[in-house]
């Protein structure tokens, strides 16, 4: 029996356990990225660590989040990390170098590494042919260390793919209609790979569109194969040597396999408020009051030369504003020197920089009870900074199409021909903006910057015997990262967990922090509740960290998101879930709850506890590994890791 891509990466990788379906594993990384909402806090953490030096091939810090500068902040962590990257022999890619995972594909990623990233989105190098998967920052900061990284041993989706697209028809298409059959919950341990003859006319670029978005089916990761397609890509990169072909065998075995017919494909979009609410744009005549291109999903140099194309000579109607963002600094010089950006700027757009930006909702905002067409991943409510507007995702042709005409259009109505742009055989390589590591000698001498803003990562103590608390906040299904935890204007603080944990559940309970802080102060445990697919979305590991900070010891779910569960535990909280799901019921706000001798049962290996809420009784399932119960036992990862780093 053949292997499957992914199990063959694994097996390459392995480093702890045993490869066996639904087993953890430990595996080694290669490569490692952050980005600077994310990355201070990892490298927070790395310091605390007492590690000297990294042990990855390759580490890259990215700044692309919090490049609006309002206050010092920003500008503090940033300067923290460009010392820390020089310090520790990290890559340091400057502001306005553009999105982490545009530049990655361009500039670092390989087929056949294992990439961990502190951002969901990480997957988007699957499109190169690497194992490339989101965790949270901590878990990226063992992994610079020489640290194994774990996960469970995935279950295999082969997605086949046959047909070639129509036109007007894209990769973002591809996505939405693979969200449209996995829907955004349920393949928690699963890993998506791509097969089939259809793949062969995919360029890289449009490949990672696909593995980008495969991030909001809940999947570990998603995968393409290494074939000639990625060796033109790497080629036009000036990477070429790097290039090799891999594949899963002929006779591989799956665990499902789902077929795609791309010419059956017809334009999409992902409806308010969830990216699996996907609909048909020909059925959807709305009219458009902001239009936003770009993120890491869909701002490489043909969507965005695609776009100059549509707009060439026409002018953005009024009511309607245009924002492009280009994802790179390479993607925005090759338009400027061919006259496409001239093209974008005559026709109204307003150019914005190769940064996250308008996707994590820290500007771009729409105005209130606004239709947005946007081409990122993600339109869960709010996140675009207004919680009155309505978001669709759609591919870059379908947000041209908007823009012209002022209304969600599907361009196959615009009666124009369809712009036919071709990837450059070469780009034009510019690495000034990324600050190689420096040499071993020099390192010692750099003295690392520290502003007021940046402090030190809060540690929690060990498990108790028991957890006695209260239901401090009760929550239904799908809640997001961003409700837990949210972006925008609050990014700022992420170096700062005192004052980042005054916003926790801030769009859901404004009193949420000041509840939870006061029983905390008075001796108490404080429980969330919650639904199914609890912490889906960014990988945001404030969403353990300041809940942690809080006195949050458990979260009691229906179900917990794969990077978020891993989170929790790695900040000593402990993820259960309630054996059937009707039990939500019996919990709600300022319920008294004991779940007696959870040190014990952690410590033994029980698979399910009793959490008594006065005269019910309640029983929770608990889903750990050994690695993950001694983890919680210490109190989280990072107590854990001091202390074995301390013990060599």
């Amino acid at each position: 029996m053949g292997y499957t891509l992914t199990e063959k990466i694994l097996r390459e990788h392995l480093a702890d356990g045993s490869y066996e379906l639904g087993k953890e594993i430990g595996i080694k990384i290669d490569q490692t990225l952050t980005q600077d909402a994310t990355g201070t806090m990892a490298y927070l953490q790395f310091e605390s660590m007492g590690l000297t030096d990294i042990s990855t091939e390759l580490s890259v810090s990215y700044i692309d989040h919090n490049t609006i500068q309002v206050g010092y902040e920003n500008a503090d962590d940033h300067a923290y990390l460009e010392s820390i990257a020089k310090k520790y022999g990290i890559y340091f890619s400057r502001p306005g170098n553009g999105i982490c995972h545009q530049v990655h594909l361009e500039r670092f990623a390989r087929p056949g590494k294992t990439l961990l990233g502190s951002d969901s989105h990480t997957p988007t190098a699957g499109g190169m042919g690497s194992l490339a998967m989101g965790a949270g920052g901590l878990d990226v900061a063992v992994a610079m260390g020489g640290g194994a990284y774990y996960l469970a041993t995935p279950r295999v989706i082969n997605i086949h793919l046959t047909g070639e697209l129509q036109t007007w028809t894209t990769a973002k298409d591809v996505a939405l209609r693979v969200l449209q059959i996995l829907s955004t919950k349920g393949n928690v341990g699963c890993i998506s790979e791509y097969t089939g003859e259809g793949i062969s006319r995919l360029t890289v670029p449009e490949r990672a569109t696909i593995t980008n978005m495969g991030a909001e089916t809940g999947v570990t990761t998603s995968i393409f194969p290494s074939d000639l397609q990625t060796k033109k890509f790497l080629e036009a990169q000036g990477r070429g040597e790097q290039w090799i072909s891999l594949a899963a065998d002929a006779d591989a075995i799956y665990d499902r396999t789902i077929e795609i017919d791309l010419d059956e494909i017809e334009p999409l979009a992902a409806a308010p408020h969830s990216p699996g609410n996907i609909a048909t744009v020909r059925g959807l005549n709305l009219p458009v009051d902001q239009v936003m291109i770009g993120s890491c999903t869909n701002s490489s140099y043909v969507d965005l030369m695609t776009v100059a194309r549509m707009v060439r000579g026409k002018t953005l109607p009024a009511g309607v504003s245009l924002g492009i963002a280009p994802g790179s600094r390479q993607v925005l010089s090759a338009i400027a020197r061919n006259g496409a950006l001239n093209d974008l700027i005559s026709f109204g757009a307003r150019i914005l920089e190769s940064s996250c930006g308008f996707c994590i909702g820290n500007s771009m905002s729409p105005c209130t009870d606004s239709v947005s067409i946007r081409t990122s991943n993600r339109n869960f409510q709010g996140r675009s900074g207004t919680p009155s507007a309505n978001v669709y995702l759609t591919s870059p042709v379908v947000a041209a199409a908007s823009a012209i005409t002022g209304k969600l259009m599907d361009p196959r109505g615009l009666g124009m021909d369809f712009p036919e742009i071709e990837m450059p055989e070469h780009f034009e390589i510019d690495d000034r903006m990324i600050i190689p590591p420096l040499p071993a000698k020099q390192r010692a001498e750099i003295k690392v910057c520290r502003g007021p803003n940046i402090g030190e990562p809060p540690v929690n103590g060990p498990m108790p015997e028991e957890i006695r608390g209260v239901v401090t906040i009760r929550v239904g299904d799908l809640v997001t990262t961003d409700h837990i935890m949210p972006a925008g204007s609050r990014l700022k603080y992420r170096s700062n967990v005192p004052k980042y944990s005054e916003f926790v559940f801030e769009p859901l309970d404004k009193q949420f922090c000041s509840r939870a802080s006061s029983l905390r102060d008075q001796g108490n445990h404080n429980l969330i509740v919650a639904g199914l697919s609890y912490g889906q979305g960014s990988s945001r590991e404030h969403a353990a960290l300041c809940p942690m900070y809080l006195g949050v010891k458990g979260v009691i779910a229906k179900s917990i998101e794969r990077i978020h569960a891993a989170n929790l535990v790695n900040f000593g909280i402990v993820p259960f879930t309630f054996a059937k799901d009707s039990d939500w019921d019996l919990l709600p706000e300022n319920t008294q709850v004991r779940i007696p001798g959870i040190r014990k049962s952690l410590e033994i290996g029980d698979e399910s506890v009793r959490a008594l809420a006065g005269n019910i009784e309640i029983n929770l399932a608990l889903s750990l590994s050994k690695r993950q119960r001694e983890i919680l036992l210490a109190g989280g990862l990072l107590p854990l890791t001091v202390k074995k780093t301390k013990g060599k």
